[in-house]
């Protein structure tokens, strides 16, 4: 009698992956030029499911301690976008409150006549950065201690009014500029340690994807801490023995995908075969994002009104 294996590990690592996509296009792999320009496509193609909607394989949970009287904080550099966002009240395992928190758009946030105003948080505005870092011709003007929250610096020409900084390994938080001078600076940020620093030492300035809370917290401590779902970057592709970010469903899109990029790239591929390509592609892209979804029913609940 017949048996079936027993296992459900298949997966495709990235030499089988872009082996399959060649021969799709009717070729073979068969230089290292030939892997390169297939790993920088598979780099491309993940960027662009990004774009197309949320991957659910790549919502993760996180966390951020707020501090009384501090507006920014910054986020992980490989975040795309918040999903859902509560304040948590008496973070302890035995006893705490979730708070809807609402997210605003730049424009309301810029309204806001007090961003330093204290309280309970109930807003947010996500600033949707690159991640990306600068090196700035700006020095540090005098030695600065692990504590001090004022920093005076040689230039503030290529600064933003409030942002990130970069010395030495040290990320610092700065809201507002006065003069030569960042003010009310937040030490230690994005998991980085505060530290003394020389003068003369050169500022990077980061362009780090942050959260900005109104109003700021009042109370000390961990009396308040956001809680967030966020999407993050589909991480990118390895050298060759690693296997790729993406749960077993999406194998069949991928290797279709990248089929598709190749076949622009490679020559003498017949262009009906390029049209059947992106047509399977675009078929198996249908049929992952159509499982890659919520499965909990919606249910709407009708809200009763009275006027007097």
């Amino acid at each position: 009698m017949a048996q079936t294996t027993g296992t459900t590990s298949f997966d495709l690592d990235m030499n089988d992956l872009i082996e399959e996509a060649f021969e799709r296009c009717g070729q073979e792999l068969r230089t290292g030029y030939n892997f390169r320009t297939a790993r920088r496509s598979l780099n491309l193609l993940t960027i662009e499911w990004a774009n197309r909607g949320i991957n659910f394989w790549t919502v993760e949970q996180g966390q951020i301690v707020l501090v009384t009287g501090q507006a920014i904080y910054p986020m992980p550099v490989d975040t795309i976008n918040l999903l859902d966002t509560v304040i948590r009240q008496n973070n302890s395992t035995t006893n705490q409150t979730d708070i809807n928190i609402s997210g605003i758009s730049e424009s309301t946030y810029m309204s806001l006549p007090n961003k330093l105003a204290q309280g309970r948080p109930i807003q947010m505005w996500f600033n949707r950065q690159s991640g990306q870092e600068n090196l700035s011709t700006a020095t540090l003007s005098g030695n600065i201690t692990s504590t001090a929250t004022s920093i005076t610096v040689s230039s503030v020409a290529n600064l933003a009014t409030a942002g990130f900084i970069k010395i030495d390994n040290e990320t610092i938080s700065y809201p507002n500029i006065v003069g030569n001078q960042l003010v009310n600076c937040a030490r230690g940020q994005n998991n980085t340690t505060a530290a003394s620093h020389t003068s003369g030492a050169v500022l990077t300035i980061q362009n780090i994807p942050a959260i900005n809370i109104w109003p700021t917290p009042n109370a000390p401590g961990n009396q308040y801490t956001l809680v967030y779902y966020r999407m993050r970057r589909i991480q990118d592709a390895g050298t060759g023995t690693s296997f790729q970010d993406i749960p077993f469903r999406f194998i069949p899109c991928m290797v279709a995908g990248l089929a598709l990029q190749l076949s622009m790239k490679l020559p003498n591929v017949d262009p009906q075969r390029i049209m059947a390509l992106k047509t399977d592609y675009e078929q198996q892209w249908d049929i992952a994002q159509a499982e890659d979804r919520e499965t909990a029913p919606l249910r709407f609940v009708p809200r009763n009104l009275f006027y007097a």
